[in-house]
């Protein structure tokens, strides 16, 4: 058995149960499609203060889409622990493939951004992005480097979004008001 098998079975084994059945595939519909994150990019661009950080978010989370799921799981295309095994599954069987995950992908770049625009963002991003994650191995839908593959590249796509996309905002604003 593989360490990714031996994780995911211990999961299961020590917490499946009706509390957690019933909550975890609610927690893992607020990831999908980044909607969760979406929703608080959306926010963020109504307001003025934190209209950069909305667009950067957005920016974020593209990058994520191009990279994760266009690009690494069609090249990986790696079989989901679902497909490899038989489980009864909570939740409708994904047709894409499993490495990275997007669910955690998307919400530690979104976590990242949000910290970073302000750590009391951070507070609820964070817990919510863990437990997203969470969620993907509770529904036997991911193995777990899956996770950790998509909580790292989150996260560096996150920082390197706010560090180089910020940069081309301020750009983009000099460029603006110097055409006035």
């Amino acid at each position: 058995m593989t360490l990714d098998q031996t994780v995911l079975h211990g999961i299961h084994a020590a917490l499946t149960g009706p509390f957690l059945d019933f909550l975890m595939p609610k927690i893992t519909d607020l990831g999908n499609g980044g909607a969760i994150w979406l929703l608080a990019a959306g926010c963020l661009l109504c307001t003025k203060k934190y209209r950069r950080q909305g667009v950067l978010l957005l920016g974020g989370l593209a990058v994520g889409v191009l990279v994760g799921n266009v690009a690494l799981k069609n090249l990986i295309a790696r079989p989901r622990p679902c497909w490899v095994e038989s489980v009864p599954l909570l939740i409708a069987s994904p047709t894409d493939y499993s490495f990275p995950s997007g669910h955690t992908l998307s919400s530690a770049i979104a976590a990242t951004i949000l910290t970073k625009t302000d750590r009391c963002f951070g507070y609820a991003a964070i817990p919510l992005a863990a437990l997203i994650a969470f969620s993907r191995l509770y529904l036997y839908v991911h193995w777990p480097s899956d996770v950790l593959a998509g909580a790292l590249l989150g996260i560096l796509i996150g920082n390197l979004t706010f560090l180089r996309g910020g940069r081309g905002l301020d750009r983009l604003e000099e460029m603006r008001t110097a055409g006035k």
